[in-house]
């Protein structure tokens, strides 16, 4: 899983309440199991009209957030049903952080062990940050994850809270794997004197 430390780029404005994670990735994209190739399937029902082409009204289309890293969406996000390829698609569109008031739970973590910085600010914040990402090309913000600090474009700074142990596995690229690995020197040990105890094991 790749760090994050700090992140500069655009931000997408989505200020659309209960964005479910059949919204983010429908059901007709869960046929795989391998975490690349979904971002064509990021929010399609709305990304695209019936005969397949770009939806020209919807924000990921627009020419301004068509590489938007940073999306900034309404309360609630990522509830309905767990699946996991709901974080797969927007890492793969290239969304490495989201911002709103609030999260549903799996999906809130399931974020955090694919390498995506969910941030949870107040409404009055959110109201902010939604007119900063509605600049266009200018809707720049940087999110500092070592100082808890988004900064806008124009210069104004917005703290946020964070699990300590979250924060520690996302500035160091853990996932569940990596956070095993960290342990590989008393794994080796245990199973070097496990196999001289219980050589029948």
């Amino acid at each position: 899983m790749d760090k994050f430390t700090k992140l500069t780029g655009v931000a997408a404005p989505m200020p659309v309440v209960n964005v479910d994670t059949d919204m983010i990735i429908p059901k007709d994209y869960l046929k795989t199991i391998k975490r690349t190739g979904l971002g064509k399937g990021l929010f399609a029902e709305s990304r695209y009209l019936e005969d397949g082409s770009p939806n020209p009204d919807f924000v990921l289309n627009k020419p301004a957030y068509q590489k938007a890293q940073i999306l900034v969406a309404g309360d609630n996000f990522g509830c309905g049903s767990s699946r996991e390829h709901a974080p797969w698609a927007l890492l793969d569109f290239g969304i490495r952080c989201v911002i709103s008031t609030s999260f549903a739970d799996i999906f809130y973590n399931n974020c955090f062990k694919n390498g995506i910085l969910p941030i949870i600010v107040s409404p009055e914040n959110l109201e902010k940050l939604l007119d900063d990402a509605s600049r266009g090309s200018n809707a720049v913000l940087s999110v500092d994850l070592e100082n808890q600090q988004i900064s806008g474009p124009d210069g104004g700074t917005i703290s946020f809270e964070i699990d300590a142990f979250k924060r520690h596995c996302m500035l160091n690229g853990l996932d569940d794997i990596g956070l095993t690995l960290e342990h590989s020197a008393a794994i080796d040990t245990f199973e070097k004197t496990n196999a001289s105890v219980r050589p029948w094991a």
